[in-house]
């Protein structure tokens, strides 16, 4: 064999070797999230989002970055659209500007109260409502009304009810578990996924009771999902098989946070 076939053969071992033994670029899992708002997310990765995407992008074999913005209105404009992140945790299975995942969970709005106050509170029925200090979740900056809040107002329960900004320096149901605690309020009406969280933390004896309507009022739960970009199939059927496979470790995340769910697969085959 020639020098110069062996230098060949030397060169080549040596590219391969290299080749070999270089690091290859990590893959990535962009999530948008809010800073500040627990118990979903926090910049300190302390809510029940964060450690989902951490289950996720683990599952996925993906650095997990974030793309901090406070979810506010125009979120997957601001965010998805402009390539900012790829995921967004937590949106509403039905909103029309993503493409949704399958759910991972479903919410409800709820009643919040002390049950040695009003035992039994169970629907916007009972009479007790009339007349009891009542505190619910107004949305942006417009106050738009809740669909608890609208199935209230049906019954003529207004004069006596509390707005409570979902945008504020403080989260809403940890402004309206203070209220009710310290009396300021008899009752809330609260989404269901928040109040357990600061319930929990601050030691309240309050209960949290899944509201059920009549046939009049707008539907209070809502299946929540993960939404990516419209275009992005792959990526979507990528999260479905992963929510799939994490859905146990997935239900006690949501535990662990005091999460007041309707079972997602209860409320498919209805």
């Amino acid at each position: 064999m020639s020098s110069r076939c062996r230098e060949t053969r030397a060169l080549g071992a040596l590219a391969l070797a290299l080749f070999i033994a270089a690091p290859t670029a990590a893959r990535e899992l962009r999530v948008c999230a809010d800073p500040d708002n627990l118990p979903y997310s926090d910049r300190a990765g302390r809510g029940f989002e964060n450690r989902v995407a951490e289950l996720i992008a683990h599952d996925l074999r993906a650095d997990l970055r974030y793309y901090w913005l406070p979810q506010w209105r125009g979120y997957a404009r601001k965010t998805l659209q402009q390539h900012r992140c790829d995921v967004i945790p937590g949106i509403a299975q039905r909103d029309a500007s993503v493409l949704a995942t399958d759910a991972y969970y479903r919410g409800t709005y709820a009643l919040v109260y002390a049950p040695a106050r009003f035992p039994g509170l169970a629907n916007l029925d009972d009479v007790r409502l009339r007349t009891a200090r009542i505190g619910v979740q107004v949305i942006g900056i417009d106050a738009t009304p809740t669909p608890a809040a609208r199935a209230l107002a049906r019954r003529g329960i207004v004069d006596n009810v509390v707005g409570f900004p979902v945008m504020g320096e403080t989260p809403s149901a940890a402004r309206i578990v203070d209220a009710l605690a310290d009396g300021a309020l008899d009752v809330a009406i609260v989404w269901s996924p928040q109040p357990g969280y600061f319930i929990a933390m601050r030691h309240r004896a309050l209960e949290v009771v899944p509201l059920r309507g009549d046939g009049d009022d707008p539907a209070f739960d809502f299946a929540i999902a993960m939404g990516v970009r419209r275009d992005d199939v792959a990526l979507q059927r990528e999260l479905n098989a992963s929510l799939a496979r994490l859905a146990p470790k997935i239900d006690a995340v949501l535990r662990d946070y005091h999460v007041l769910q309707i079972d997602v697969r209860e409320q498919a085959a209805r």
